[in-house]
C-alpha cells in the first residue's frame, strides 16, 4: 500500500501546473502562446530568463520528490517507478486533457536524484549540444539517448536502466515534431524570439 501511495503521489505532483502558476502574473498564458508547450524553454521566450529557470526548477523538483520520497520509504525499484510516474503525469496531466510538456526538466529531477553521475555526465551533452547546435530540443534529444545509455556502460542494475530507456523513449516521442524539424532544417534557435526552444518542459 505504501508502494502504490508513493507512486500515486509521484504521479499527482507530475501534474502540477508549474508553468501556468509562474507565468500567470505577467499575463501570458503558455499554453496558447509560443509552441503551446508548458515548460522552461517555451515561458522563457514568453516571460525571460528568471520565469524560464523557475519553471525548469519547479518540474525538476516534481521528479526528484517521489524519487527521494521512494528511497526513503521503499528503496531504489519503487522510487524508479514513482519518478517514472512524476514524468507520465507532467506529460499527460487529466486536467489539462492530457496536454502537458514534454518531460525534460521532470527527468532531469528524477535521474539527479536516482543516479548523480550519470545525470552529471548527460546535463554535460545537453549544454555541449546546445552551445554547437543553438537548439533545446537537439540537446534534449541527445540526452534522452544517453541516459539509459550511459545508465548501461555504467553497470548500473537493470531495473534502473529499465526506466530510465522508459522516460527517454516518453521524452522523444514528445519531441517528434521537433525531430522532424531537425530533419527538415527547420528548427530556429534558442531564444526569445526562435523557434528551436521547445525543448525543456
Amino acid at each position: 500500500m505504501v508502494a502504490a501511495a508513493v507512486v500515486a503521489c509521484g504521479f499527482l505532483l507530475g501534474t502540477f501546473p508549474t508553468a501556468a502558476l509562474v507565468t500567470r502574473g505577467s499575463g501570458r498564458d503558455v499554453t496558447a502562446e509560443g509552441s503551446g508547450n508548458p515548460g522552461a524553454t517555451n515561458v522563457y521566450r514568453l516571460a525571460g530568463p528568471l520565469a524560464g529557470a523557475l519553471v525548469f526548477a519547479g518540474d525538476a523538483l516534481k521528479g526528484a520528490v517521489p524519487v527521494a520520497a521512494g528511497l526513503l520509504l521503499e528503496g531504489r525499484s519503487v522510487a524508479l517507478v514513482a519518478g517514472g510516474a512524476a514524468v507520465v503525469g507532467h506529460c499527460f496531466p487529466p486536467q489539462r486533457r492530457l496536454r502537458g510538456g514534454r518531460g525534460v526538466a521532470t527527468s532531469v529531477g528524477l535521474v539527479s536524484v536516482a543516479d548523480p553521475l550519470v545525470a552529471g555526465m548527460t546535463v554535460v551533452l545537453w549544454f555541449l549540444v546546445v552551445l554547437a547546435s543553438r537548439r533545446a530540443s537537439l540537446g534534449s534529444v541527445a540526452a534522452a539517448v544517453a541516459v539509459p545509455l550511459t545508465a548501461t556502460l555504467l553497470g548500473r542494475a537493470t531495473s534502473e536502466v529499465v526506466v530510465f530507456a522508459a522516460v527517454a523513449a516518453l521524452v522523444l516521442a514528445r519531441h517528434w515534431p521537433n525531430v522532424r524539424r531537425l530533419l527538415r532544417g527547420g528548427e530556429g534557435p534558442l531564444g526569445p524570439a526562435g523557434g528551436g526552444g521547445h525543448g525543456l518542459g
